[in-house]
């Protein structure tokens, strides 16, 4: 007698109908999502109505006026946002969903445009600025960082963006940020940084002057200095971060330091490295503060 062989049965085919007890259940999930995007638009128009009395609130103080940006509370609110985020949406959208409501409700509150500096490479500056402040905030470009800052002084509460790095060519700009009522750093973007940021250039970005809100956790100052040489900027490399460019003379030098707050390293620090690297420092001026780099490491 021949042998029959065993024959596995064929696999269920990909399009196979469904059973009406999956068709059940996948009415059923798309339910809740119906309800949970529901409910997540009725917690926006929720969050409208609160920004609606804040803005009476404002006004009947006479506080209204300028920009409604509060760098400290975003960097908080960004840092919670990422520690607390499990599960498979991507961190990348979570952060810009919440960038977009908080940038959009805060132009709500007072209208304000982006100015940034394109000079060195629109594609990565636009991107941060709409990863950042959306697409509602209008975004003004200019070809240099100076007409960032003159446009940003000019404004009532306008942002200006540019980059946290010595571009070529871009000058000593930071120095315009040295008068009393000038426009001052704010923050620096982006407010949680990892190696896959979507819209990861570094960027400073600048503001009148915030009277409430601000975050000083690091104090950047412009800083003019004599007898600069590669001795000194190795000396400051640990201590802070700096970006120098020539200034007045063939061994002076415009720098802005980032220096921390509280910790081991101080202005006086970076003063004697300085002097001690046999560099002298003919002026120093505070022009602004922001928050600490806060840097996210992709879980497994």
């Amino acid at each position: 007698m021949d042998k029959i062989a065993n024959i596995p049965a064929a696999p269920q085919s990909a399009t196979a109908p469904a059973s009406a007890d999956s068709g059940t259940d996948l009415a059923t999930l798309r339910a809740e999502i119906d309800r949970i995007d529901a409910s997540m638009h009725a917690l926006l128009m929720e969050r409208g109505q609160i920004i609606d009395r804040l803005v009476a609130v404002k006004r009947s103080r006479g506080a209204e006026g300028g920009s409604a940006f509060r760098p400290a509370r975003e960097a908080s609110m960004m840092r919670r946002l990422v520690d607390r985020h499990r599960g498979i949406l991507p961190l990348d959208t979570v952060e810009g969903i919440w960038r977009v409501i908080i940038s959009t409700f805060t132009y709500v509150q007072a209208p304000y445009a982006v100015h940034a500096d394109l000079a060195s490479g629109e594609a990565a500056m636009r991107d941060a600025s709409r990863f950042h402040f959306g697409f509602t905030v209008p975004f003004i470009g200019h070809m240099g960082a100076s007409g960032v800052v003159a446009a940003v002084a000019r404004s009532r509460g306008d942002l200006g963006l540019v980059p946290a790095f010595a571009a070529p060519s871009a000058g000593a700009w930071w120095t315009a940020l040295e008068g009393e009522h000038a426009p001052k750093v704010i923050a620096r973007l982006p407010f949680v940084e990892r190696a896959d940021h979507p819209a990861g250039l570094p960027v400073f970005c600048i503001a009148h002057p915030v009277t409430d809100g601000a975050v000083t956790e690091v104090e950047a100052w412009s800083l003019h200095v004599s007898g600069w040489n590669a001795q000194a900027a190795r000396a400051l490399a640990p201590l802070a971060e700096i970006i120098a460019v020539p200034d007045r003379g063939l061994d002076g030098a415009a720098l802005l330091a980032s220096i921390p707050v509280g910790g081991t390293v101080s202005l006086d620090a970076v003063l004697a490295a300085l002097r001690a690297s046999g560099a002298s420092v003919r002026a120093a001026a505070l022009v602004g503060s922001h928050a600490s780099r806060y840097t996210h490491q992709p879980q497994g």
